[in-house]
């Protein structure tokens, strides 16, 4: 059976009776995963349909009014992964006033009782739902009791020692450490995005860039230089990036991304780019010169070169 995704309620019509993974499931890391497995293999036990119910906005956004928490993954990127972990259902749909006036009660009764038709559930030792936040994995268990659904309440999953969360992995990649992310989501960080003409600075340098807005949705790694591979029409070429504002040879330009990416010289303009985050090389630096920065930009491809295991030219 291939998985189903509803955007809203309105198109969910008698779905089956359901063991639900029940989160914010913002960023699918490691710890997310696991609980996605384990209510997919539930389900297959019980002969039961397997359900995701998350939310295609982040609440404190709603709750801030404006965009205070980045994204860490795109949408889509996120349905797909869920997708591949085998769940039958995603109900993935906005997070509005009225889910946020709900009572935890009612939100359990409404939408997960009697709208997915929950049998059983899955949630994190810190699952918050409801009115200011008030409902908990007790308050599912206690109404559990009385409606008939079971419960199952994960415990921390941890990584070298450290919970997994989505603010920790945020953490990561906003101070560089993107080598990090690997470990906790299961896959590098990554950013895409059209491409841009720049000031073909790299390419005076035999270094030509490919440059890329910076997508203000996202977390945004902090300003270096990075190896990185390129995703380009479905092939990941050995990359080096740059995430910065250039202060040595611009004083008014806005962040972006400028990717090296070694023995590549198609001309993409306007097309997509997907940008992985391996590993920082250097923070960004003013230099004295344009000499010197061209000397540095030497250096750094070569590093990311011998990183790839490449020659670079």
């Amino acid at each position: 059976m291939q998985m189903k995704l509803f955007t809203s309620f309105e198109q969910i019509d008698n779905l089956p009776g359901s063991v639900i993974a029940l989160g914010n499931f913002d960023g699918v890391h490691k710890g997310h995963q696991e609980l996605i497995r384990r209510t997919v293999n539930s389900a297959i036990g019980t002969n039961l349909k397997s359900a995701v119910f998350t939310f295609s906005n982040h609440p404190k956004n709603l709750l801030a009014g404006k965009h205070v928490v980045k994204n860490i993954l795109y949408w889509d990127e996120k349905v797909k992964i869920l997708g591949d972990l085998g769940v039958d259902y995603v109900v993935m749909v906005p997070f509005d006033e009225t889910i946020r006036d709900m009572e935890p009660e009612q939100f359990i009764l409404d939408i997960l009782v009697n709208k997915l038709h929950m049998k059983e559930a899955y949630c994190g030792f810190n699952y918050r739902f409801g009115r200011e936040g008030a409902g908990t994995p007790e308050t599912l268990m206690k109404v559990g009791l009385s409606e008939g659904f079971g419960i199952h309440i994960l415990e921390p999953y941890m990584v070298r020692g450290q919970i997994v969360s989505s603010t920790i992995i945020r953490n990561y990649i906003a101070n560089g450490d993107v080598d990090q992310c690997l470990g906790f989501m299961g896959h590098y960080y990554s950013l895409r995005g059209k491409v841009i003409m720049g000031n073909r600075f790299g390419r005076t340098l035999g270094f030509p860039t490919l440059n890329i807005s910076i997508d203000e949705d996202m977390v945004s790694p902090a300003d270096g230089v990075y190896v990185t591979y390129c995703n380009y029409n479905g092939i990941k070429y050995p990359s080096v990036t740059n995430v910065g504002v250039r202060p040595t040879v611009c004083n008014t330009c806005a962040r972006n991304m400028e990717t090296h990416i070694f023995n590549f010289n198609k001309e993409i303009y306007g097309k997509e780019i997907r940008v992985e985050f391996l590993e920082r090389i250097r923070p960004e630096i003013t230099f004295e010169s344009v000499e010197e920065l061209a000397v540095q930009i030497k250096k750094d491809c070569l590093t990311a070169a011998n990183y790839h295991g490449i020659i670079s030219r």
